[in-house]
C-alpha cells in the first residue's frame, strides 16, 4: 500500500514546523519502509511511503496519516500575507494597528513560520508593534513548544515594556517543557538579563514560572547557575527556591539553601520560615520544625496563620496531640483566627490518639455560631503579598 501526501507550495511554512523525526518515529511504529521519498516542484511538494499497517494503529498514527494542510487555512494564510505585504509597500497608508491585526490573524491560523517572517519584515523596516501582539504570539509559540519563536517573541516583549506579567513569563516557560537540558534557556537569560531594567526581578519570575509549569529541576539549574556566576539574587529568589525544594521533598537541600541564604547576608522573613516549616511538615520532620520555629521566635519574627498551621499539622501527625493543642491555644491568644482546616486537622488527630472527648469539644466549638474562622480573604491577602514580592510592577 502506498500513501501519497501532497502539500501545496503555499503550505510550506506550515510544513516546516513539522518535526520530520517525529514523522519517521511514527512510521517506524507501523512498520513503514523508510526512507521517505521527498520531491518538490513549482506548485507542490510531496512525499510517499510504502508501509504495512498493524491491525490496530494508534489514533496518533491515524491523525498523522490524514495530515494535510487545510485548503481553507492555506487560502486564508495567502490572503493575510498578500494584504500584509501590500500594507508594508504602501507605507503612507500603513498603521501599527494594521500590522498587529495581520500578525494576530496569522497566529490564529497557526502558521507561526509565516509570523516569524512577518516580524522580520517589520524589523527590517524599523517598524515597531504593540506588546499585546508579542503576548499573543508568545502564547501560540509556547503551545507548540517552538523555543526559537518563543525566545524571539519574549525578547521583543521585554524590549517593548518595563516588566512582563506573570502570565507572559509562564507562557515563555511552557515552551521549554519538552526541551532536554537548559542550554538554550540559560543562553537566553544571560542575553536578556543585560537589557532588562531589573534583571533580578526578571530572573525571579522565570524561576517561579518554570516551577509553576512543572519544570522544577530546570528552575533549580537556573538558580545554581546564576548563583555560581555571582548574579544579583535577592531574598525573593531564595524564597522561591526554598518552596520548590520543600514541595518536592528535598528538605536537606532546602535547609542547605536556607543556610546559604543567611550566609549571603539575607535575613529570613515570615515567608522564608513558613516555607521551611511547611516543607519540614510534609516530610514528617517534626523535630526540625521545632528548631526552626524557635529560631524564628528568637529572631523576632511573629508567626502567622500559616506558621501555626504547619506546626499544628506536624505535631498532630507525629501523635503529639498536647503540643498541637498548645500551639492552637497560643495562636488564639495572639488574636490569629484559626481556619476550618486547623480545626479538622486537630479533630482528626485527636480521634486517632484516642482523645475522643477533646475532639468532640473542638467539633462543637468549630460549629458554634460564635466562633470566628479565618476565611478565604485571609489567605488571599497573604497570596497577594507573596505575588507582589515575586512579580514586581506589572506592565505587560
Amino acid at each position: 500500500m502506498v500513501v501519497l501526501i501532497l502539500v501545496p507550495k503555499t503550505a510550506l511554512y506550515m510544513f516546516e514546523s513539522l518535526l520530520i523525526d517525529d514523522v519517521i518515529d511514527c512510521f517506524k511504529y507501523n512498520n513503514f519502509k523508510v526512507p521517505l521519498l521527498f520531491s518538490t516542484a513549482a506548485t507542490a511538494c510531496s512525499f510517499c511511503v510504502s508501509f504495512s499497517l498493524r491491525p490496530h494503529p494508534p489514533p496518533s498514527t491515524l491523525l498523522l496519516l490524514s495530515f494535510a494542510a487545510s485548503p481553507d487555512k492555506e487560502i486564508a494564510a495567502e490572503k493575510v500575507l498578500k494584504e500584509f505585504h501590500a500594507t508594508i509597500e504602501n507605507a503612507a497608508a500603513s498603521s501599527v494597528k494594521g500590522y498587529a491585526a495581520y500578525i494576530d490573524k496569522m497566529c490564529k491560523i497557526g502558521n507561526l513560520s509565516a509570523v516569524s517572517q512577518m516580524l522580520q519584515d517589520l524589523q527590517d523596516r524599523n517598524i515597531s508593534i504593540p506588546p499585546n501582539v508579542y503576548i499573543v504570539l508568545l502564547a501560540e509559540a509556547s503551545q507548540k513548544n517552538d523555543i526559537d519563536l518563543s525566545c524571539q517573541a519574549f525578547k521583543k516583549l521585554l524590549l517593548s515594556c518595563k516588566s512582563p506579567s506573570a502570565a507572559s513569563c509562564l507562557s515563555f516557560a511552557q515552551a521549554f517543557t519538552k526541551a532536554n537540558g537548559c542550554i538554550e534557556l540559560l543562553r537566553f537569560i544571560e542575553e536578556v538579563s543585560e537589557i532588562t531594567c531589573s534583571s533580578t526581578s526578571f530572573v525571579n519570575k522565570i524561576i517561579f514560572a518554570l516551577a509553576k509549569s512543572g519544570q522544577k529541576d530546570k528552575a533549580l539549574v537556573i538558580f545554581d547557575y546564576l548563583k555560581s556566576r555571582n548574579y544579583s539574587l535577592d531574598l525573593v529568589t531564595y524564597n522561591i527556591v526554598l518552596d520548590i525544594l520543600g514541595r518536592t521533598g528535598r528538605v536537606d537541600e532546602m535547609l542547605d539553601v536556607f543556610s546559604t541564604m543567611k550566609e549571603a547576608g539575607f535575613v529570613p522573613n515570615t515567608v522564608s520560615y513558613n516555607t521551611v516549616l511547611d516543607g519540614l511538615r510534609k516530610a514528617g520532620r517534626t523535630d526540625m520544625c521545632i528548631v526552626y520555629f524557635k529560631e524564628m521566635s528568637e529572631n523576632g519574627i511573629e508567626p502567622d496563620l500559616l506558621t501555626y498551621t504547619a506546626l499544628i499539622e506536624s505535631f498532630g501527625r507525629s501523635g503529639n496531640a498536647e503540643e498541637s493543642l498548645k500551639c492552637f491555644r497560643e495562636m488564639k491568644l495572639k488574636g490569629i483566627l484559626p481556619s476550618i482546616y486547623i480545626y479538622q486537622s486537630l479533630i482528626n488527630n485527636l480521634n486517632k490518639s484516642g482523645k475522643v472527648e477533646l475532639a468532640k469539644e473542638l467539633l462543637e466549638e468549630m460549629n458554634s455560631s460564635s466562633t470566628r474562622l479565618a476565611g478565604p480573604e485571609d489567605f488571599k491577602h497573604k497570596r497577594k503579598r507573596r505575588n507582589r514580592l515575586t512579580e514586581g510592577p506589572k506592565v505587560c
